[in-house]
């Protein structure tokens, strides 16, 4: 059931960022008269599976999900479909009509990307606000793994900036540091800047979750007790644990470490309650747990912010900036040769895991409408920045073609743009195979 709505919810994301990407490039074609031969959602190489035409349109759905497309007459595009361009243009053709006509419309399904996701976040800025955990609430420094050690942190160090900015979000932050050039932290009473190593990076990066390199830490008071046996063994709501077989526990990080590392067995626990130090003997599951949580004390360091309508619109588009600001940044980690990152980059099946849903404490799953659109506004900016790269079959390389019409004064001659078409599509065809083929390997490997 949980696979189903991911599938769900990953075809109808592309099917909404597909449709109204073409439809920025079909409406402006329209509004100036250019013969528009198809509308397709996702591909259809040999056969779709449904078609109908329409006036001069054909509108269709292909079998293979990688996107979609408008076919414009005149217009060398990905179907290399030239016997039309070899007669004389004709005035509702893509190629007879002005510079400036087709550079609104190969800008328009980029446009559309933008504005989409622009909108979205509003909408989830304004309806759900938004929701952070602040770290400048917590007094006690990171916890960091030999990850961040790798990074250049210290235990004990305080961050203050990341390449001369202060950043209080955790998300943001764990993401800011992979991203980052310097920190500066307060250390041992001093202000000190370091240049993240790189060999820290491709630790993270080589984790399942790289992000899990940097976390706040807590006092190890529990909140809630789920296993029964552990409640029986005298462990009490609001007791702090303070020793665990005789090592001094200080933080509940501190003590979930201890219990992992004792899987089935029984530990000698000292717990401070009311003033008063108390051992017990506490048993470990199989699994290394103890059942028992400081989750109410971490929500306190969330908060929430609430945005007006008017206020929501602005944050919108700062929101489509920041999301197209991390993505443009991650790139220098995907090429980074230590980092490696593009073996973290995946395909439509990576996607699809990671899928997010809504699981209820009863077993069952949703989809997480609030993800679900956070992921479509992501997604979309990503598609628009993809389209813009000037690479010959993406809109960028139409568009660099136009540019370069109206500063030179004359089309680049119809022959290089066929050829520069053809190349483009053969690697844009190599790319979607070697990260379908890396999708598939990490299935057969079982590293997804």
């Amino acid at each position: 059931m949980e696979l189903a709505i991911k599938i769900f919810q990953f075809i109808l994301s592309i099917s909404i960022l597909v449709i109204l990407h073409e439809l920025g490039h079909f409406l402006p074609a329209k509004y100036f008269k250019t013969k528009v031969e198809k509308f397709y959602l996702f591909f259809d190489p040999w056969f779709s599976v449904v078609k109908k035409k329409i006036g001069e349109t054909e509108y269709g759905i292909g079998w293979l999900p990688f996107g979609g497309y408008v076919k414009i007459a005149g217009m060398v595009d990905e179907s290399m479909d030239t016997e039309q361009l070899k007669q004389p243009a004709q005035p509702w053709e893509f190629r007879a009509k002005p510079a400036w006509q087709r550079l609104i419309i190969m800008m328009g399904g980029v446009t559309v990307n933008f504005f989409l996701a622009w909108i979205i976040y509003g909408c989830l800025s304004f309806f759900n606000g938004e929701t952070s955990f602040d770290t400048a609430k917590v007094d006690a420094p990171m916890n960091y793994t030999s990850v961040a050690k790798g990074m250049g942190f210290q235990d004990g160090d305080k961050i203050l900036k990341v390449d001369g900015k202060t950043q209080n979000n955790l998300d943001k932050l764990a993401l800011d540091v992979l991203l980052s050039d310097e920190i500066t932290v307060l250390r041992n009473g001093k202000e000190i800047t370091f240049p993240t190593n790189d060999d820290g990076k491709a630790m993270a990066f080589r984790d399942e979750n790289p992000k899990a390199f940097l976390t706040p830490r807590f006092s190890a008071v529990i909140d809630t007790i789920i296993n029964p046996k552990t409640a029986a063994a005298g462990l009490k709501v609001g007791d702090q644990v303070v020793s665990v077989n005789n090592q001094k526990i200080n933080y509940y990080d501190e003590l979930q470490a201890v219990i992992t590392k004792n899987a089935n067995k029984n530990l000698n626990v000292e717990v401070v309650r009311n003033g008063v130090v108390q051992p017990l003997m506490l048993p470990v599951s199989k699994e290394g747990t103890l059942g028992v949580s400081s989750y109410k004390q971490i929500q306190k360091y969330y908060e929430t912010k609430h945005f007006t309508f008017g206020e929501s619109i602005g944050r919108g588009f700062t929101r489509s900036i920041e999301s197209l600001t991390y993505q443009v940044k991650q790139f220098k980690l995907i090429f980074n040769k230590k980092v490696q990152g593009y073996k973290k980059v995946g395909g439509p099946l990576a996607i699809i895991k990671n899928m997010p849903v809504d699981k209820a404490k009863d077993g069952s799953v949703s989809v997480d409408w609030a993800a679900f659109w956070s992921f479509t506004a992501m997604f979309s900016v990503w598609l628009a920045f993809l389209n813009l790269i000037p690479i010959p079959g993406l809109d960028g390389g139409h568009v660099i073609f136009t540019l370069y019409e109206m500063i030179v004064g004359k089309p680049v001659p119809q022959k290089i743009l066929e050829n520069a078409q053809m190349v483009g599509v053969i690697f844009l065809l190599g790319l979607m195979l070697l990260i379908f083929g890396s999708d598939i390997f990490k299935i057969v490997t079982d590293k997804f």
